[in-house]
């Protein structure tokens, strides 16, 4: 089992930055590939980066891609999305989920919703123009 709590989102002017983090409950968090998705008002959730169990390995959505920074601190079970440059298209409310699947081979299956057992409750990011 692992429980998820993410924090430091907030309110921020186009163009701004902000870093979420994602802290993790549970010995096992680094055997979990971790995720980040975002939900915007009446919008499906979508994702947005992942990254592999040693964090040698990272996938964006192409939205994001060269703006936001996807990283992990084993030691100290924390998930970590730096956003910078952003957009009021941003705003969302940001999750952060963690995926004991084997077969996340394909960009599809780190995409997947399905993918990820587990997910915190959110945290709001507002991107004023």
């Amino acid at each position: 089992q692992v429980q998820l709590v993410e924090s430091g989102g907030g309110l921020v002017q186009a163009g701004g930055s902000l870093r979420l983090s994602c802290a993790a409950s549970g010995r096992t968090f680094s055997s979990y590939a971790m995720g980040w998705f975002r939900q915007a008002p009446g919008k499906k959730r979508d994702f947005v980066a992942a990254i592999n169990w040693s964090g040698s390995n990272t996938h964006y959505a192409a939205s994001v891609k060269d703006r936001f920074t996807i990283s992990r601190d084993n030691a100290n079970n924390t998930v970590y999305l730096r956003m910078n440059n952003l957009k009021p298209e941003d705003t969302a409310v940001y999750y952060c989920a963690a995926s004991s699947s084997t077969a996340l081979n394909t960009f599809a299956t780190v995409e997947a919703l399905y993918s990820y057992d587990y997910w915190g409750q959110g945290t709001q990011v507002t991107v004023s123009s």
